[in-house]
């Protein structure tokens, strides 16, 4: 298993619906979760640690589910 930090971009205006669509495919493997205000371009910055054992797998889920938004990711341990 390992803990990666992800970084979402978001519109502010979909920031729930698809925060609720995330949830519903990583829940019980969060670990923290950092929700940054909306900068001036209306893009909402969101910080998630998750523990999961195949990361490429999982950006691809998240890269589906986002369509407006930008994702990165950073291997914090492995």
């Amino acid at each position: 298993m390992k803990i990666v930090e992800i970084t979402l971009k978001l519109p502010y205006e979909e920031r729930g619906q698809i925060l609720g669509r995330i949830y519903g495919k990583i829940r019980g493997r969060i670990q923290d979760v950092h929700l940054l205000p909306p900068s001036v371009t209306g893009l909402s910055e969101i910080k998630l640690r998750v523990l999961v054992s195949d990361v490429q797998e999982l950006v691809k889920e998240l890269k589906e589910t986002i369509k407006n938004g930008k994702v990165s990711v950073r291997v914090i341990s492995a």
